[in-house]
Formats: structure tokens, sequence, C-alpha cells
């Protein structure tokens, strides 16, 4: 069977299993051991066990649990609480007032958390009501939250870069500190975009609160201790090279049990309930890398993926024509998937060609995230919008309708670090050489 014939066989096989509901990781290895039943004369049975027992044996993943247990304890204490009261003093003089308080918040918590939908949830339960009570407007409450939720896939520790450090063999590290400067970027951008829009509809804006003492602020900010120091704990632990990542995630679980045992929100029910969501989100994703690697190597004794990046080679196309194009694929493909299986199903795939075109494996893992948090406010499947939903009852349509403007501000960002690279490239080459 030709290689065209092929390519076309597992396509279709891949998508109708999706579009029946398997899991993901089922998909991916039922197509995988078709490529090779078809194309190729080795055992199927033997190169998917011995690929599952290598894309798991890895001790970069054992970072993946630590950190997705540690958002869920933080999920369940009092931090968002105190995050809000501690920023909303700083930004009631800003155009926005507390609309920002939304934006940061969600900064800060993607800083300790790693995941899109975990920050967006926090978050969201806490100033949705408030922002609202208080008369602000719907949509840019709501559509604020959506797309700063987002950054819980870029800002550090991200779940997502683990994940891309580990099917494509990159230094989790340097990914980490490559999201830092992007990640900050894009909040800016959505700060920006809250501002011009509070200074063109003043009639939309509630009236503006008493002014605080500037004292009374200072005392206010002892809120964001806890929280800073976290992601002091966390993050500042791998840039000062005392931990790597899966220390520094250790660090993170031992810090949120503790500071949800002094906030008084530990106890056996909600311990019970971090460890049990966060087992089951981490078994999810370990076995969707098992099932991708299973592709992976289906794929690589087809030479579909070496025969794609030929052709891509072969169509002369420019960088920044390659990159409109996979940001267009990876956008509709984003409709369908969620971030991780877009990243673990397509990474393997798009490398070659990636490399072929000159582009950084690093850049190219940012650049990636960059998007997929695109897909996470774009129906019918964004995370982010079934957990807006599940927070105001409103329909996923017209959420993304209430999202669109922050959707506009992430892809000026791709545009960004499209044209300027050293944006997440500068900081990694400067703190860990080349």
């Amino acid at each position: 069977m030709d290689l065209l014939t092929v390519s076309l066989v597992v396509g279709v096989l891949l998508l109708l299993l999706l579009a029946a509901g398997l899991w993901v990781s089922l998909a991916l290895m039922t197509a995988g051991l078709a490529a090779i039943f078809l194309m190729v004369s080795v055992p199927p049975g033997a190169v998917m066990t011995t690929t599952v027992w290598g894309a798991v044996n890895s001790w970069d993943l054992t970072a993946l649990p630590m950190f997705i247990w540690m958002g869920e304890i933080l999920f369940r204490s009092r931090l968002a609480e105190d995050m809000f009261a501690g920023l909303a003093p700083w930004v009631r003089r800003l155009p926005g007032r507390l609309l920002h308080a939304n934006i940061l918040g969600c900064a800060i918590f993607a800083a300790v958390s790693g995941s899109s939908a975990a920050t967006t949830a926090t978050i969201g339960r806490m100033s949705l009501p408030e922002l609202l009570k208080r008369g602000y407007d719907e949509r840019m409450a709501i559509g604020s939250l959506a797309g700063s939720g987002t950054l819980g896939l870029l800002i550090p520790p991200s779940i997502i870069l683990i994940v891309y450090g580990a099917a494509t063999e990159q230094s989790i590290a340097r990914l980490f500190i490559a999201g830092v400067i992007p990640g900050l970027m894009l909040a800016a951008l959505f700060i920006g975009y809250t501002v011009v829009w509070a200074l063109a509809n003043r009639s939309r804006m509630p009236p503006a609160d008493p002014r605080i003492p500037y004292l009374q602020r200072l005392w206010q900010t002892r809120r964001l201790f806890p929280v800073l120091a976290l992601v002091i704990g966390v993050i500042g632990s791998i840039y000062g090279g005392f931990a790597s990542p899966t220390e520094a995630a250790v660090i993170g679980v031992v810090l949120s049990l503790g500071l949800s045992w002094f906030t008084g929100t530990l106890n056996r029910d909600t311990f019970v309930d971090a460890l049990r969501n966060a087992t089951r989100t981490s078994c999810m994703i370990i076995l969707i890398l098992a099932g991708a690697a299973v592709l992976t190597v289906a794929m690589g004794y087809t030479g579909i993926p070496r025969a794609l990046a030929q052709f891509i080679v072969d169509l002369n196309l420019s960088p920044y024509a390659l990159l409109a194009v996979l940001t267009l694929f990876f956008v509709v493909f984003g409709c369908f998937l969620d971030g991780i299986s877009i990243v673990v199903l397509t990474a393997s795939v798009i490398l070659p060609m990636v490399e072929a075109a000159g582009l950084d494996v690093i850049w190219f893992g940012i650049y990636l995230v960059l998007v997929v948090e695109m897909s996470q406010i774009t129906p019918p499947v964004g995370f982010n919008l079934f957990v807006i939903q599940g927070l105001t009852g409103h329909n996923i349509l017209k959420v993304a309708a209430m999202s669109a403007p922050f959707f506009l501000m992430m892809l000026i960002a791709v545009v960004l670090i499209v044209l300027f690279p050293q944006l997440a490239l500068w900081l990694p080459g400067t703190m860990m050489g080349n």
C-alpha cells in the first residue's frame, strides 16, 4: 500500500474514532497500530508495548502530577479571594478598575497553577460575582476572564509546556523560562485593551469607588504575600538553579498544603478530593502521551513525517507563510480537540518541517502554546468556554462572542512573537546560555 493511501486511511480512521467518542489515547493507539499493520512487517503488539513503556518511563513527567496536584489544592483554598482583595485597592484608579484584578489575578494564579481551566474556574468563581454585583459590564467581565484564564497555559509552571517538552525531548526548564516574557506581554495586551475600552465606554462603567488611603492599601496588600511566596518558592527555585522542574513541583505541593492549612481550608475532604482529581487528570494526560507515542513511532515507520516535511520544503514557503498556515491549522484543530491532545498529536509530525524551515524548537513551543491558547476560547470545544458556561449559565456561543476581543489580542501576541522571536528566546539564552 502506498504512502498516500496509508495516510488517508490512518487519518480517516483517527477522525472516525474521535468522532465516535473514543478516548483520545485509545484512538491514537488504534490509528498507530493500523499504520504499522498496513505499512510495515514489524509486530504491532511488541512495538506498542515497548513504545508505551518508553513514553511514560520519563523522569521529566514526574513534575506533571505534582503541578496538577498543587493546582487542585489551591483551587480549594482561599487564594483567589485573598488575591482579589490584595489587588483591588491598587487598580481602582486605572481605567477599567476592578476588571484589571480579573486579569492580574489570572496572571498570578497561572504562575502557581499551570492549568487554563483551573485558573479560569478559581479566579472566576471569586471575581465574576463581585464584578457583576458592583455593576461592571457583563461582556467585559466574562470576556476578560475567558481571555486571561488562558494565561495558565503559558506562564510557568505550565502543564502543556511539560507535555511539549516530553513529546519533543526539549528542556522543560528552558521552556518555562521562554514562556515568561510572552506571558507577561499577553497580560499587558489584555490590560491595554481593557484601558482603551474603559476610556471609550465611560457610560458602561460603574461609579468610581471611594478613594482608599495609601496605608490602607498597603495593609490590604498583605493578602498577596502567601501567593507571592508560593510563586517565589516554585518559579524562583527553578530560575535560581536550586531545583529542577520536578523538584520545584514537589516544593509547590508542600507549600500549597502549608498555605491551605494556614488559611483553614485543608481538611480530609479537600485533601482527598484534590488528590483524586489530580490523579484522574494526570492519568488522562499520561495515557494521551502514550497513545501519541505509538502513533509517532508508527508514523516514523511509514515515513509520513519525512515525506510531509519534504513536501513543505518543496513548496518553498517562507517561514512566515508556513507559520500562517500552521496558525490557521491549529486554530481550526482547536475547535475540536483540547490543547494537550493537539500538542501530542501534532508535535512529532510538525517538528520535522519546523526544523527544516530553520525555526527554533524552543521558540516553536511557545508559539504553539500561544496558538493553542486561542483555541481555548473558540467553540465548540473551548475548555475555558465550558468553565465559564458552568459559572454563568450562558451558552458557549454567547461566551465566545464576549471573549472575541481577547482572541484578537492573542492573535496580536502571535504576530509579535513571530516578528520578534527574541521575546521568547532572549531570557533562556541569557539565563541558561545557548
